[in-house]
């Protein structure tokens, strides 16, 4: 049975918080424990995506890979999971939607942009299942500008504005009331609240004062506001580095002011060691030498790289994104031309002013009023979702079963009860089996539709700027990659095409029942010319007859040595029929072989009164009708991923080919591998193209040590 953890949260909330006129001095206390219970309940995930290049040409792959975080204690989630990677064009319509395999929170991943799509600035957001619920905030999102050089088309401005951007909200403040940050030394913050007066006669001078920083409390305590200027003081030791934020709550608990200051990271370092110029089809050895102050962490360490055309457009670094992450919104564009670092302070100032955390808000955690939650994690499955409605009204159909198959000689079954909204959603493996699954209501004479649900959010995020693209300026070095591209495709060697496994259709491992009670080789006995004389010869408490103009198939009930009063579920490869006219017409040669359950069966808390399942020797259902009542697709939860491949010119006669190579990624590797030593070294060849190019490494080990570093090298 599935918990609502809002009504847990809600329990939680009326057993914690005092009522009016009990003691205050559990106080913070309780803002602890309600903090802790609210970030249980409704973790933060992240997602970091380092992409190879920033610029692309209509046509082109994106190579990219993919981390996936915890936001509490950055660090990568555990276990298996599925990233959503869509790519939005100036409309704010998806043009690529992808799912992409995680294992422990990272997973490599490609794309191929539509050659047909226009000039424009265009948006890559992605997201898991968990952070659907909190769309469209909480998705990763960063642009990339593509160039069409054979389409004119241009986009005019119909963004839709959806979701609120930092540096535009409302933010906590009281008049006569006010709070300053001084930092000293080794990170200690001394916070100074400014009040007046006439705001300590109204509102009194018993406070509380907290520091939170990612959903964590790093400080909590009374604080009596006795003049106009009250200074407390903070140990560095207790702040977490990252965004914090400070909140003054009444003598009431509720908070009256807030403010977001930033305590940097210790970055953690990357040394990239190689020469600085090659030649043309030159090999570049190139290692990487990370620095931590954990001793563990070379094989933990998990990293990818990309060697790309130095004039590219630069994004944040994986430590510098993840102090934001998609927390507070959308950020300026001054976040994302600059070492974080390296921002001026009144700049920096500027940006905290304007911030207001879409996770953490107090009001919400102290009033108990939970977020609406949806979608689950999916550590282990993957959850496909749809509606039950009812044709005429098209209103949701509650407390109704659906029921789910694969075609196949294994059998596959589930089912999934509508609830009140009539919605119902069936898991599926994490793997890239490609399946045949079949999607049907338990009654079809209620008169049903089947709806289901794109596994991609409809949510969209805000959209900066003009979608207009007609005054698109091409700088020269976009202008080149589009040379480079149509060189590419017109000279294509086989060396450089990336290949893709191919996986077959795939069905059950093993029939959902198990062993059945029998189990009717055709090939073992004389052939029979209609089915039902099969039942009557073969299937010994079975029953296959005809009844007027139709058919019905009875079972006999082992126990009580009588007919179910319920017919038994009748399956033909794998698939739920309810007509049994479909198994007694079906021509006897084309069954390999018929499987029974004679005595009732449970599936979960779905009983069968017995069950038939006709097998056919092609076992995909090919042989049959399927009704306008059920819905057929062919789905893979998680989608194939190509390999990058590059030329080799170790051998003198691949380097004096005239074959052109006019590559725009030089090199692309999103599983580096490190010894020990926190050491790697990668070789690759340069291309036909003179220029600098850029040496971008991203990494994270799993104890959260981020990591990143650039170096330029010059092909002469």
């Amino acid at each position: 049975m599935l918990v609502n953890p809002g009504l847990i949260f809600s329990m939680f909330f009326l057993l914690l918080f005092p009522v009016s006129g009990q003691s205050q001095t559990g106080f913070t206390d309780v803002l602890s424990k309600k903090l802790a219970e609210y970030v249980r309940l409704f973790p933060r995930e992240e997602i970091y995506i380092h992409t190879d290049r920033q610029e692309y040409i209509a046509g082109e792959d994106i190579w990219f890979k993919i981390y996936a975080f915890d936001r509490q204690i950055l660090k990568p989630l555990t276990g298996n999971g599925i990233v959503y990677f869509e790519i939005l064009n100036p409309e704010n319509r998806p043009v690529v939607q992808k799912r992409i395999g995680i294992y422990d929170g990272v997973g490599p991943g490609q794309v191929s942009l539509p050659d047909t799509i226009s000039s424009g600035i265009y948006i890559i957001r992605a997201y898991t299942n968990w952070m659907k619920n909190f769309m469209p905030d909480n998705c990763f999102s960063k642009n990339i500008l593509v160039f069409n050089p054979l389409k004119n088309r241009s986009f005019k401005d119909k963004r839709a504005k959806v979701g609120t951007p930092a540096g535009n909200v409302t933010v906590l403040q009281q008049p006569g009331l006010a709070l300053n940050v001084r930092r000293e030394g080794n990170r200690k913050a001394i916070i100074e609240i400014n009040s007046s007066p006439e705001y300590r006669s109204a509102k009194g001078t018993a406070h509380y004062l907290s520091v939170q920083t990612r959903g964590s409390m790093n400080f909590a305590s009374p604080v009596g506001i006795t003049g106009d200027i009250t200074n407390v003081e903070i140990p560095g030791n207790l702040i977490t580095p990252g965004i914090n934020q400070i909140t003054l709550f009444n003598i009431s608990g509720r908070p009256v002011y807030e403010k977001y200051i930033y305590t940097p990271f210790d970055k953690a370092g990357m040394e990239v060691i190689s020469e600085e110029s090659y030649n043309l089809r030159d090999k570049v050895a190139a290692s990487f030498k990370a620095e931590s102050g954990s001793s563990e962490i070379g094989t933990d360490l998990n990293a990818s790289v990309s060697v790309v055309p130095a004039g590219s457009e630069s994004f944040p670094d994986i430590a510098d994104y993840l102090v934001f992450g998609s927390e507070f919104g959308a950020l300026p564009g001054e976040l994302f031309h600059s070492d974080l670092d390296e921002i001026g302070r009144d700049t920096l100032d500027n940006i905290l002013r304007g911030l207001k955390s879409n996770w953490i808000d107090w009001e919400a955690i102290l009033s108990g009023k939970s977020p609406s939650v949806t979608y689950k994690k999916e550590t282990e499955d993957h959850f496909l979702y749809g509606r039950l409605l009812n044709k005429t009204t098209q209103k949701p159909d509650s407390g109704h079963y659906v029921f789910l198959s694969i075609p196949g000689k294994n059998a596959y079954f589930q089912y999934a009860l509508t609830d009140k909204k009539g919605e119902f959603s069936f898991s599926l493996p994490l793997d890239e089996n490609l399946r045949d699954l079949i999607i049907q209501p338990e009654d079809p004479e209620r008169n049903n539709n089947l709806e289901i649900e794109n596994s991609f959010s409809l949510r969209y995020p805000f959209l900066w700027g003009k979608g207009d693209s007609s005054g698109m300026i091409v700088s020269e070095e976009l202008s080149r990659l589009g040379v480079n591209y149509q060189v590419m495709k017109i000279y294509t060697s086989e060396d450089l095409k990336a290949t893709t496994s191919q996986v077959a259709l795939a069905s059950g491992r093993k029939r959902f029942y198990g062993k059945p009670d029998i189990e009717l080789v055709m090939d073992d006995y004389i052939k029979l010319p209609v089915m039902q004389e099969v039942f009557f010869e073969l299937m010994p408490g079975i029953s296959l007859k005809k009844r007027k103009s139709d058919y019905e198939i009875t079972i006999l009930d082992p126990v009580e040595n009588k007919f179910f009063d319920k017919p038994p579920m009748l399956f033909a490869d794998g698939v739920i029929i309810n007509d049994p006219a479909i198994i007694a017409n079906i021509d006897p040669e084309l069954v390999e072989k018929v499987d029974a359950i004679k005595a009732r069966y449970f599936v979960g808390d779905y009983m069968f009164y017995g069950l038939v399942n006709v097998i056919t020797r092609s076992g995909d259902f090919s042989h049959f009708t399927l009704p306008d009542y059920a819905v057929r697709i062919r789905y893979r939860a998680i989608e194939e991923t190509k390999s990058f491949s590059s030329p080799d010119y170790g051998s003198a006669e691949k380097t004096q080919s005239r074959l052109p190579d006019f590559r725009n990624t030089i090199y692309w590797n999103p599983e580096l591998k490190f010894n020990r030593q926190g050491s790697c070294s990668v070789e690759f060849f340069t291309s036909d193209i003179k220029s600098d190019y850029k040496i971008v490494i991203q990494g994270v080990s799993k104890q959260g040590d981020l990591f990143s570093a650039e170096k330029i090298i010059r092909v002469k």
